[in-house]
């Protein structure tokens, strides 16, 4: 009992539920705590950053880049070291006295224990441990929430470098429309109201590309601060040039139910607590309500004569039976039972909501790809038919072209939304926060607007 009270805690101690949590990707979790290990950190990313980074490869590199996840980690072992440190008997305290009367100097000396502090050691040992992995459960739920803000993230800065592309096929369509009028007009082909149109989608486009330049910064640079990457690190930084296909199928709302409920964290750590709280009332509701015990040896010497004996301290509760004290280990019981069963019913609500605008957004990105696009495209090989047939003219060819650029627009956002809220879904399975998918409207139509003639 006394090595185990006196053993220092570890850093893999602290790191090792979440480490299970994370899987394949449990290696990348270290606290670096010396220039050695961060070095090897930096080879590792550098691995990483050699290549176009997916998903999964963004958030290893956030586990080992981010300095704010090391100072995470720093925290979680401080506690667990406090956590140890408190669970521990109090020390033996030592005493001291010398007296002088007259001509004789009396020497005492003391050596106390605390009896009940003694006496209560493993059952508050065990509460201890409760606690530890109630700390170590809610450890592991933020770094799975950081590791799901990086995914979301990530989705965002590749859609937003896969659109950029396509608003600069607009302006150069729109440059391409407005060029043509000027000439047409300055022959007397065109009045300056059809002009003037062809001007105005010009302008919009020129400013519709600036905003995707600056909304491609934007989500790239905040990529950059969730992965801790550096100056450096960041101009390496590389991303795919499109988004991930869409799955096959959806996945199976029962599957999802029956996974989400061995799986979430924010249950277990809710239970943790409450075991933690009953822990607490069986190491501190009894004994030490009521009495505390301190024994001591003591020895004493006044001049030639030597003595030696015991002594016994209690403190008696007389205005205080402990009663407050059990009342306030009561009410921190019912608080954690009532978090728990809150818990649980915010958990089912949650994961129903995430799950349907999983659906949701896998209907409507799916619609996109497969029933929009082809008509699109469709619709654009009958009108470069009418063209070559001289049934159509140059500006509905040029606005067709506009509109399937922005039937495109429309699909890549759509699986953009679909990925966000696939990562909200899986976000809501583990038990973690996570930022609900907003889709973007507007730009797409604005892309895909004709030129009215």
């Amino acid at each position: 009992m006394l090595v185990t009270g006196c053993a220092t805690v570890q850093p893999d101690h602290t790191l090792a539920t979440t480490r299970q949590q994370l899987g394949a990707q449990q290696d990348a979790l270290t606290l670096q705590r010396d220039d050695d290990q961060r070095a090897q950190a930096a080879r590792s990313a550098d691995t990483l950053l050699a290549q176009p980074l997916d998903a999964d490869a963004a958030q290893r590199l956030a586990l080992l880049q981010s300095p704010a996840l090391q100072a995470l980690l720093a925290e979680a072992w401080a506690a667990d070291i406090a956590g140890a440190a408190a669970a521990r008997p109090a020390d033996l305290r030592l005493t001291w006295e010398r007296m002088v009367h007259g001509g004789e100097t009396e020497l005492t000396r003391s050596l106390g224990l605390g009896l009940t502090d003694l006496l209560l050691w493993p059952a508050r040992a065990r509460a201890a441990d409760w606690q530890g992995d109630a700390r170590r459960l809610a450890l592991a739920q933020q770094v799975l929430a950081h590791g799901q803000a990086v995914r979301q993230q990530w989705l965002r800065a590749v859609a937003a470098r896969e659109l950029l592309g396509y608003h600069e096929q607009v302006r150069e369509a729109a440059d391409a429309s407005a060029e043509l009028a000027r000439r047409m007009q300055s022959v007397g082909n065109f009045n300056r109201l059809r002009r003037a149109r062809e001007q105005a989608f010009q302008a919009d486009a020129v400013a519709r590309l600036a905003q995707a330049v600056q909304a491609e910064v934007a989500e790239r640079e905040a990529l950059v601060r969730l992965l801790g990457l550096d100056s450096e690190q960041a101009l390496r930084l590389q991303l795919p040039e499109r988004l991930p296909a869409l799955p096959a199928q959806p996945r199976d709302a029962a599957e999802v139910t029956r996974i989400a409920s061995t799986q979430r964290i924010d249950l277990a750590l809710a239970r943790r607590e409450l075991d933690a709280r009953l822990a607490e009332g069986s190491a501190g509701g009894g004994l030490a309500s009521v009495v505390d015990i301190e024994a001591s040896l003591i020895r004493s010497r006044s001049g030639d004569e030597r003595a030696r004996g015991t002594e016994l301290e209690l403190s008696l509760p007389v205005l205080d039976a402990g009663a407050a004290k059990r009342a306030k280990l009561d009410a921190r019981q019912l608080i954690a039972f009532n978090r728990l069963a809150q818990a649980q019913r915010e958990a089912a609500s949650l994961l129903r909501e995430r799950y349907a605008g999983y659906r949701s957004a896998f209907d409507l990105a799916q619609q996109a790809r497969g029933t929009l696009l082809p008509l699109r495209q469709t619709i654009a090989d009958e009108m470069l038919l009418n063209y070559n047939g001289m049934l159509v003219g140059v500006f509905e060819l040029l606005a067709e072209a506009r509109a399937q650029v922005g039937a495109v627009i429309t699909t890549i956002e759509a699986q953009r939304d679909f990925w966000l809220a696939d990562a909200a879904l899986q976000a809501a399975i583990q038990g973690v926060p996570a930022a609900a998918p907003t889709p973007a409207g507007g730009a797409a139509a604005a892309a895909a607007e004709p030129a009215g003639h």
